[in-house]
C-alpha cells in the first residue's frame, strides 16, 4: 500500500512557495513601477498562500494518518496470535493518533481556518477599496515602464494557469480533491494576471482606464469570495456528513469552481435531466453532439460578438468620434457605420443636437419639481448657493465699516447643445464640469457688478435691479458674457479656442434673498416700490397737465423754453431781442393747441364782446338823450313800461275790468290752460233734454 497523499502534500508545498514568491514579486514591483492593480493583486496572492498553506497542513495530516495505517496493517500481520496484541483491535484503535487528528482537523481547524481567510479577505479587500477611492493617496501611483510590467504578468499568468490546471487534474481523484481549492485560486490569479497585463500594455499607448478599472474591481473580487466563505461555514453547520465520503472545504469556493470544471456544471445538467425526463437524455445521440461541440460553438459565439464591435449605429441628432488607439481619426453621423473590433477602434456616441440642462446655483430634488409656486419665504430647492451682490449706499448712513454688499440667491437654468464635438472630447477631460465652473465663475462677477435695488426714479429706467424687470437684460447679459469665456478658453498654442458648446437659453428665474432675510427684503423692495410709483404718478400727472395745457409735452416745453428767454431778454434791457422774441412767443401761441389755446380764444372773444358792448352803449346812450330833449314825459312813460316788461315777463298777470261803481268784478284770466275743466266737459247731457 503507497502513501497517496504524498504528491498532493508536495504539490500543496510548490504551490505556496510560488503563491509566496508571486506575493512578494507583485507588492514590491507593483509599488516600484507605480501600478496600483498590481499592488492590489499581490493580496490576492496572499489569499492564495493561505488555501495553500491549509491544503498542505490537511495533506501532510493525511499522509500521516495513511503512514499510521499502513504501519499497523503490517504490524497486524506480522504478529503471531499468542502475543500481547492478540486482544487486537481495541489496542489498535489507542494506537490510531494522526488518525483521530486527521479527524479533528477536518472537523475543527478546517471550518475555522476556512472563517479565517473570509474574515481577512473582507478586511483586505474593503481597506485596500478605501485606500483606491482616496484621491491623495491614489494620485502618488503614476505607472511607469508599463511594458516591463506586462512581460512580468504575462510569466506569472502563465506559470499559475499551467499549475491550476495540474492541480486541478489531480483533484479528479477522490484522494485529491481538495487541491481544487488551490487550482481555483490559481486560476483566478492566472486570469486577473492576464487582465492586468492587457491593461498596462494600453496604458503603454496613454490608455489607462484599464488599471483604474482594475483598481477597483480587485479589492472586491477579495470581498466577494470572503463573503462566499464566511457563507459556506455557516452552512456547512447544518449540512450532513456522512461517513467514508468527501466533504467540500468551506474554503473551495463554488464561484471560482464553476469556471474551474465547467464540465461539472455540464454532468448535473445531464444527471438533471436525466432524472426529469425518466431515460437517459445524457446517451441520446444529440446530447452527445452538443456535449462535443458546445465548446466550438461558444467560441463561435464570443468571436461573432466580438466582430461585432465593428458595427456602430448612430441615432437620430447624434454623432461619432472613432478613436484608433485612443487617436481621434474620424467622425461618423446618423447611420449604420463600421469600424475595426475593439480595441483597435473604439466609437464615442454624442447627442449633438439634443438640448442639454445644467443648473446654476442650487441642486434640485425629485420633490422640488413637483413645485408649480415658489415664494421668498420658503426654500425652493433641495440646496441654494449664496451671492454677493453690490448695494448703492449714495446719500445712505451706514455704520462704520459696513461692506456695501448683500446677499441673493439665484437660480440659474442653463441650456446648451455641443456644437464642435472634437473640442467638447478632447480639449477638457470633463467639459461639463469646465462648463459648470466658468458659469459659476461668470454669474460670481456678474453678481458683484449688479445691483439688487432700483436706480432713482425718474433718472434711469433701463438698468432696473435684478429683483426686478432687470433679469430679462442681465439674463441677455450673462448669456453673453459665458459664451464668450466659453468661446475664448485655450488650451494650447497651436490649438483653437473654445469648448465646443453653444449656450441656447440661459434664464434667471428665480433671483431672490435667503428665506431668512425674506421679510425684511420685502419691506424694502415695497418702500422702492411705492417710491417710484409715486414718481412715475407725479410724471403722469405732469404729461397729463401740459398735454391739457398744450397739446403736447414737447409744445409745452418749448414754449416754456421761449418764455423764459423772452423774460431774460426784458431783464438785459435788449429791446430788439426783446421785440423778436415777443413776435416768436405770439406766434407760438397762436399754433399752440390745448387749454392755452381756449384761453387764449376766450380772452380775445371777450375783449372783442366788451369793446362792441360799449360802443353800443354809448350810441344808444345818445339815442336815448336825443328822444328826451324832444319829449322828456312821453320818453319817461316809455321807459317805465320797458322796465314793466322786462321786470314781470315772467310774472302771471290778471286784467281787472270794472268801474267804481258796479258790484260785479270781471276776471279775466288770460293765462293759457293745459288741461280741460271738469265744468267744460261735453257729457251729451243737453241732448238728452
Amino acid at each position: 500500500m503507497n502513501v497517496s497523499s504524498r504528491k498532493a502534500e508536495t504539490v500543496s508545498l510548490i504551490a505556496l512557495i510560488l503563491s509566496l514568491v508571486f506575493f512578494a514579486f507583485t507588492l514590491f514591483f507593483g509599488a516600484y513601477i507605480g501600478v496600483i492593480a498590481m499592488y492590489l493583486l499581490s493580496w490576492q496572492f496572499l489569499a492564495s498562500s493561505l488555501v495553500w498553506l491549509m491544503l498542505l497542513i490537511q495533506f501532510h495530516q493525511h499522509c500521516l494518518a495513511e503512514q499510521e495505517k499502513l504501519d499497523m496493517t503490517q504490524l497486524s500481520k506480522s504478529e503471531s496470535q499468542e502475543t500481547i496484541f492478540s486482544s487486537g483491535a481495541d489496542r489498535l484503535a489507542l494506537m490510531a493518533v494522526h488518525q483521530k487528528r486527521l479527524q479533528f482537523l477536518e472537523k475543527w481547524v478546517v471550518p475555522i481556518a476556512s472563517i479565517v481567510i473570509a474574515v481577512y479577505e473582507i478586511t483586505i479587500g474593503l481597506l485596500l477599496f478605501k485606500k483606491v477611492i482616496d484621491p491623495v493617496k491614489a494620485a502618488l501611483w503614476i505607472y511607469r515602464e508599463p511594458l516591463l510590467g506586462m512581460f512580468l504578468m504575462i510569466i506569472v499568468s502563465f506559470v499559475c494557469f499551467l499549475f491550476s490546471r495540474y492541480a486541478t487534474g489531480m483533484s479528479s481523484q477522490k484522494e485529491w480533491k481538495p487541491l481544487r481549492a488551490g487550482g481555483s485560486y490559481l486560476l483566478l490569479a492566472a486570469v486577473l494576471s492576464i487582465l492586468l497585463a492587457t491593461a498596462l500594455a494600453l496604458a503603454h499607448f496613454k490608455h489607462a482606464q484599464g488599471l483604474t478599472i482594475l483598481a477597483y474591481v480587485l479589492p472586491w473580487f477579495l470581498v466577494v469570495l470572503g463573503v462566499e466563505i464566511l457563507l459556506n461555514s455557516i452552512l456547512d453547520i447544518y449540512r450532513p456528513r456522512v461517513t467514508g465520503q468527501y466533504n467540500r472545504a468551506s474554503f473551495d469556493s463554488r464561484i471560482l469552481g464553476v469556471f474551474n470544471e465547467p464540465g461539472g456544471i455540464l454532468h448535473t445538467v445531464a444527471h438533471t435531466m436525466d432524472y426529469q425526463f425518466g431515460f437517459k437524455v445524457s446517451q441520446t445521440w444529440f446530447y452527445k453532439l452538443l456535449e462535443k461541440a458546445i465548446i466550438p460553438l461558444v467560441l463561435f459565439g464570443v468571436l461573432v460578438l466580438y466582430l461585432l464591435s465593428s458595427v456602430i449605429v448612430v441615432g437620430p441628432g447624434q454623432a461619432a468620434v472613432i478613436e484608433y488607439f485612443g487617436t481621434p481619426v474620424r467622425d461618423e453621423g446618423p447611420g449604420l457605420r463600421f469600424k475595426w473590433p475593439w480595441p483597435i477602434e473604439v466609437a464615442y456616441l454624442y447627442p449633438t443636437k439634443e438640448i442639454q440642462q445644467l443648473s446654476i446655483g442650487y441642486k434640485e430634488g425629485e420633490e422640488d419639481k413637483q413645485k408649480k409656486f415658489f415664494f421668498w419665504g420658503e426654500k425652493h430647492y433641495e440646496e441654494e448657493y449664496n451671492l454677493l451682490v453690490a448695494v448703492d449706499t449714495k446719500g445712505q448712513q451706514d455704520e462704520k465699516g459696513a461692506v456695501p454688499v448683500s446677499i441673493v440667491q439665484a437660480n440659474v437654468p442653463i441650456q446648451y447643445r455641443i456644437s464642435d464635438l472634437r473640442k467638447f472630447l478632447y480639449r477638457h477631460k470633463e467639459a461639463r464640469a469646465m462648463l459648470e465652473a466658468i458659469c459659476y465663475r461668470e454669474l460670481t462677477r456678474f453678481a458683484v457688478s449688479a445691483k439688487i435695488e432700483f436706480n432713482e426714479p425718474g433718472v434711469d429706467m433701463s438698468s432696473e435691479s435684478l429683483l426686478g424687470a432687470g433679469r430679462l437684460a442681465a439674463a441677455e447679459e450673462l448669456k453673453h458674457c459665458i459664451q464668450k469665456a466659453i468661446d475664448e478658453i485655450g488650451f494650447g498654442v497651436d490649438e483653437a479656442p473654445g469648448l465646443g458648446i453653444e449656450i441656447v437659453f440661459l434664464g434667471l428665474q428665480g433671483v431672490h434673498p435667503p428665506a431668512e432675510v425674506a421679510k425684511e427684503y420685502e419691506q424694502v423692495v415695497a418702500s422702492v416700490q411705492q417710491k417710484q410709483a409715486t414718481v412715475l404718478n407725479a410724471q403722469a400727472q405732469k404729461n397729463k397737465i401740459l398735454t391739457e395745457l398744450g397739446g403736447s409735452v414737447d409744445e409745452v416745453d418749448a414754449l416754456y423754453d421761449l418764455a423764459i428767454a423772452y423774460e431774460r431778454s426784458k431783464d438785459l434791457d435788449d429791446e430788439a431781442k426783446t421785440q423778436q422774441l415777443n413776435e416768436q412767443l405770439q406766434a407760438s401761441l397762436t399754433s399752440v393747441k390745448g387749454k392755452i389755446f381756449k384761453t387764449l380764444r376766450d380772452a380775445q372773444g371777450d375783449a372783442f364782446e366788451r369793446i362792441h358792448l360799449a360802443k353800443g352803449e354809448g350810441l344808444r346812450f345818445g339815442g336815448q338823450l336825443q328822444g328826451y330833449r324832444a319829449s322828456p314825459e312821453i320818453f319817461m312813460k316809455l321807459q317805465r313800461l320797458i322796465m314793466l316788461e322786462e321786470a314781470l315777463q315772467k310774472t302771471r298777470k290778471f286784467v281787472v275790468v270794472a268801474e267804481k261803481d258796479d258790484a260785479q268784478v270781471y276776471i279775466v284770466d288770460l293765462q293759457e290752460k293745459l288741461a280741460t275743466s271738469l265744468y267744460d266737459l261735453d257729457l251729451g247731457l243737453q241732448e238728452n233734454k
